[in-house]
C-alpha cells in the first residue's frame, strides 16, 4: 500500500506543469510547522498596513466600475462627433484594466490604482487628453485632477471618491473593445505607435507575471512579505536605483517557480536565499524570451551592446522584454545584495525558532552606518514650485550616485530613499525645503600620508543636469535651489532631530564597500573607519557654471593599494567652505536663484579636464578613459546606449544564460554556502598585469557603472545651462584624509 501511495506521488509530480526556465529546485510540499510559521508572519505584517478589509477592497471595485462606465460613455460621444454609424456607436466600447500592485492583488490600505484605459481605433490619444479630461473635471467624486501629457508614459492622475488612480492610454487597431478583451496576445501591438505599447506592457507584464507562478496565493503573500521588508529596508525605490514593485514581483515569481509547492514562509526563505547567491550579472527570466515579427526592440546582449553593461538585468516576461532594473549602479546593488544576506540570516533564525518576524521587519539605522555623508537640499518659495522640484531632483539623484561612483577615491555612495523637512533656519529665503542624504565610503590609499578628494565636478555636473532639465521643460522658476553639504555622522544632528539619530545602534552590515560580484575582501565595520577630526577652511572660488560637462572618466582599474580602509588611524578631513556657514555644518555647495552678475565671467573646463589628486607629496592626475562611440539600440523604457570603452569578444547568449542558471539553481538545491567565485579578482589582477603591455579583451561581462551608456531620459550633454535670471554658483569641496 506504501509503496503505491509513493508511486502515485511520484506519478503527481511528474505531471506537475512545469513553471519556469530550469526545473524545480524542490517539490516538497509544507508542513505543519510552515503553516505556523506563515500565520506568523501574517501576524507580523498586519500593524503595518499591508492588508486592507473587505469594505475597502468593494469600494475599490465601486470605484473602478464608475469608471469604466465614464469611459464607456465617452468613447461613444467621441464616435457620435466622429459621425459614426449609429450601429457602431452601440457596440463600439472601451474598457479599464488594471496593472500593477493592484492587479497583482497584493496592494496595501490607501495605496493608488494604475489602470488603463484602452479605445477602439478612431479614439485619439489628444482626444484623451482633452475630451475625457474635461469630462473627469465635471464628475463629481474627482479631485486633484492633473495631466502628464509629456511624461515618458503620458498619465492623467486624479482622486475619484477618495482613491489616488494613475490612468494611462493606449488605442488599438481595432474597431470594438468588447468586455473579454486579452491583453496578452502580442498581435494586439500591431501597428501601435510607441506611447501606446508602453502604457499596455504595464498591464501585459502583470497578467504574465501571474499566469507564470504556479500558485497566486502563496505568491502574493510571499510578495507583500518582501515588499515590507524592502520598504522597510530603504532598497524599494526604482527611481532611485533600487527595485521598484514590478521588479520584486519578478524575483519572488521566479523563487515560486523554483519551490512550487512551498508556503509563504519558506518562500520568503528561499527569496532571500537564492538571490543572496545569485551570481549578478546573469538575468533574471521567469520564461524564455519570445521571437516576434514585430521588430520592437528588445533586451539582449546578443545584439545591444548597452545590455552587456546592466548591472542586475531582471527581464520582463511580455514581449517586448525589457530589463525592469536599468537603474540600479554598482553601489545600490551592493546595498541590496548585502540586504539579502542579512535577510538570509535573519529568516534562518526564525525558521530555527531563535528569532520572530518582526526582526525581520526592523529598519536600518542609516545615519549609523557611515563616517561621511552629503546632505541634498532642494528649495523653492511656493509649495507648488517645491513639490514640481522635489520630484525633478529626486529623479536624478541617480545621476549623482554615478558621478560619485566614478570617482577613484569612492568605494561606495549610499542614498538613503526616504527625504527630510529642511531646517529653515538654513534657508530663510526659502519656507519649502526637502532633504535627501547619502552615505559615502572612501576607499584607503597604502603608502600615502594624506590624500586629497575633489568631489566639486561631481556634484556640480549633477546641478548642471538638474538646472538644464528644468529648463528644458519650462519648470524653472526663481527660487528654485540645490545644494549639497559634506557632513561627518557626528554633525548631523544639525539636520535632523534626535530621535532619528538615536535609535539603537546597529552593527553595520560586514563587507558593505566591495561589489557583489567582487572579490571577498573583509573590513571592519562602516562605523570603524575612523576619519573623525576635521578642520574646515575657505578655499572655494565662486563662479558660473561650465555649460557642458565633459569629464574624463576615472581609470578602469584603481591602484591595488586602493581598498576600503580596515584598521585606519583617526583622520583629518579638510572642507572648504564659506566662512559664513558654521563649522559644525560642513560645507555647502549653493545654487542660488539671483540675477547673474556681469563681472562674473563663465569659466568652462578644458577639453580633457585633468583633476590632481594629491597623494602624499605626488600629484597623480586622473586619467581619461577613451571613449568609443559605439551606440546600443533605444530601449522602451526610454534609455539608449552608452559610450563603451571596452569590447567584447564575444556576446553572450540568453541560452548560454539559461543554461549557467540551470547550474546555479541546481547548486542552491544544496542549501549550504558554497565558496564565492575568484574570477572577479584574477580579472582585476589580469587587467591590472597588463597595463604596461598589451590589454587583451577578457570575455565577461563588465559590471563597472562608467560603461553605461547616455540615458535619452536625461538631457543632452550640449544644452545649455539655464543662466537668464538663475545664478549657478560653485563652492569646491575637497576633503584630505590623512592616515
Amino acid at each position: 500500500m506504501k509503496e503505491m501511495s509513493a508511486n502515485t506521488m511520484l506519478d503527481s509530480q511528474r505531471q506537475q506543469k512545469h513553471y519556469g526556465i530550469t526545473s524545480p529546485i524542490s517539490l516538497a510540499c509544507p508542513k505543519e510547522i510552515d503553516h505556523i510559521y506563515t500565520q506568523k508572519l501574517i501576524d507580523a505584517m498586519k500593524p503595518f498596513g499591508v492588508f486592507e478589509d473587505e469594505e475597502e477592497l468593494n469600494h475599490r471595485l465601486v470605484v473602478l466600475g464608475k469608471l469604466n462606465n465614464l469611459v464607456k460613455e465617452w468613447i461613444s460621444d467621441v464616435s457620435e462627433s466622429k459621425n459614426l454609424p449609429p450601429s457602431v456607436v452601440a457596440t463600439v466600447g472601451g474598457k479599464i484594466f488594471t496593472f500593477g500592485s493592484y492587479r497583482l492583488g497584493v496592494h496595501t490600505k490607501g495605496a493608488d490604482i494604475d489602470a488603463l484605459c484602452v479605445a477602439p481605433r478612431h479614439v485619439e490619444r489628444s482626444d484623451f487628453f482633452q475630451s475625457f479630461f474635461e469630462k473627469l473635471k465635471h464628475q463629481d467624486g474627482i479631485r486633484n485632477l492633473r495631466a502628464v501629457e509629456d511624461a515618458f508614459v503620458p498619465v492623467i492622475k486624479f482622486e475619484f471618491d477618495g482613491i489616488e488612480i494613475d490612468l494611462v492610454f493606449a488605442r488599438l487597431a481595432i474597431q470594438t473593445i468588447s468586455d473579454n478583451l486579452d491583453l496578452r496576445d502580442d498581435s494586439r501591438l500591431r501597428s501601435l505607435d510607441i506611447r501606446c505599447i508602453r502604457s499596455l506592457n504595464g498591464c501585459r507584464v502583470t497578467d504574465e507575471i501571474l499566469h507564470l507562478v504556479p500558485n497566486k496565493e502563496t505568491f502574493r503573500l510571499t510578495l507583500r512579505a518582501v515588499k515590507l521588508w524592502a520598504k522597510r529596508r530603504g532598497i524599494y525605490s526604482n527611481m532611485l536605483g533600487f527595485l521598484g514593485g514590478v521588479s520584486w514581483a519578478m524575483l519572488v515569481a521566479r523563487t515560486c517557480q523554483l519551490y512550487p509547492n512551498a508556503a509563504a514562509s519558506t518562500l520568503v526563505h528561499k527569496f532571500f536565499l537564492v538571490f543572496s547567491k545569485w551570481e549578478w550579472p546573469n538575468p533574471v527570466l521567469l520564461k524564455q524570451p519570445e521571437e516576434s515579427n514585430l521588430n520592437l526592440p528588445v533586451w539582449d546582449p546578443r545584439v545591444n551592446p548597452s545590455d552587456r553593461y546592466h548591472l542586475m538585468p531582471i527581464i520582463t516576461p511580455a514581449y517586448p522584454q525589457q530589463n525592469s532594473t536599468y537603474n540600479v549602479s554598482t553601489s545600490t546593488r551592493t546595498v541590496m545584495v548585502e540586504e539579502f544576506k542579512q535577510g538570509l540570516a535573519v529568516t534562518d533564525e526564525i525558521l530555527q525558532g531563535k528569532s520572530d518576524w518582526s526582526k525581520l521587519l526592523e529598519p536600518p539605522n542609516f545615519f549609523q552606518k557611515y563616517r561621511h555623508y552629503i546632505v541634498l537640499t532642494a528649495s523653492a518659495s511656493t509649495e507648488e514650485n517645491h513639490l514640481e522640484w522635489v520630484g525633478l531632483v529626486e529623479s536624478k539623484i541617480r545621476v549623482l550616485v554615478g558621478n560619485l561612483e566614478r570617482n577613484e577615491f569612492i568605494t561606495l555612495a549610499h542614498v538613503n530613499p526616504q527625504s527630510f523637512p529642511g531646517n529653515k533656519e538654513h534657508h530663510k529665503d526659502n519656507n519649502y525645503v526637502s532633504m535627501w542624504f547619502l552615505g559615502i565610503i572612501f576607499r584607503r590609499v597604502e603608502n600615502a600620508e594624506s590624500v586629497n578628494i575633489d568631489l566639486t565636478y561631481d556634484i556640480q555636473s549633477f546641478t548642471d543636469t538638474v538646472y538644464r532639465q528644468a529648463n528644458n521643460i519650462n519648470m524653472l522658476k526663481e527660487g528654485m535651489k540645490i545644494e549639497a553639504t559634506h557632513v561627518k555622522k557626528k554633525q548631523l544632528h544639525h539636520y535632523l532631530p534626535a530621535e532619528i539619530l538615536q535609535k539603537k545602534k546597529k552593527q553595520s552590515l560586514s563587507d558593505v564597500s566591495r561589489s557583489s560580484s567582487g572579490p571577498q575582501s573583509k573590513r571592519s565595520s562602516l562605523d570603524s573607519n575612523c576619519l573623525d577630526s576635521s578642520r574646515d577652511t575657505d578655499n572655494g572660488t565662486p563662479f558660473n557654471s561650465p555649460v557642458s560637462t565633459n569629464k574624463p572618466s576615472k581609470p578602469d582599474i584603481p591602484p591595488s593599494g586602493e581598498i576600503e580602509r580596515n584598521n585606519a588611524e583617526p583622520a583629518a578631513v579638510i572642507v572648504e567652505k564659506p566662512l559664513s556657514v558654521p563649522p559644525a555644518q560642513g560645507l555647502s555647495i549653493p545654487v542660488i536663484g539671483a540675477k547673474v552678475d556681469s563681472a562674473v565671467k563663465a569659466v568652462s573646463p578644458p577639453a580633457v579636464c585633468t583633476i590632481p589628486t594629491v597623494v602624499g607629496r605626488n600629484v597623480i592626475p586622473r586619467i581619461p578613459t577613451p571613449h568609443n562611440p559605439a551606440q546600443g539600440q533605444p530601449h522602451l523604457n526610454g534609455m539608449s546606449a552608452k559610450n563603451v570603452t571596452h569590447k567584447r569578444s564575444h556576446s553572450p547568449s540568453i541560452d548560454g544564460s539559461s543554461k549557467r542558471l540551470k547550474d546555479i539553481e541546481k547548486f542552491i538545491r544544496l542549501e549550504s554556502t558554497f565558496k564565492e567565485s575568484r574570477a572577479p579578482e584574477d580579472r582585476k589582477r589580469k587587467a591590472m598585469d597588463a597595463i604596461g603591455g598589451e590589454c587583451m579583451p577578457i570575455p565577461t561581462i563588465d559590471t563597472s557603472r562608467k560603461k553605461r551608456l547616455p540615458s535619452k531620459e536625461l538631457p543632452d550633454s550640449s544644452s545649455p545651462v539655464p543662466a537668464n535670471n538663475i545664478r549657478v554658483i560653485k563652492n569646491s569641496i575637497r576633503l584630505t584624509l590623512n592616515r
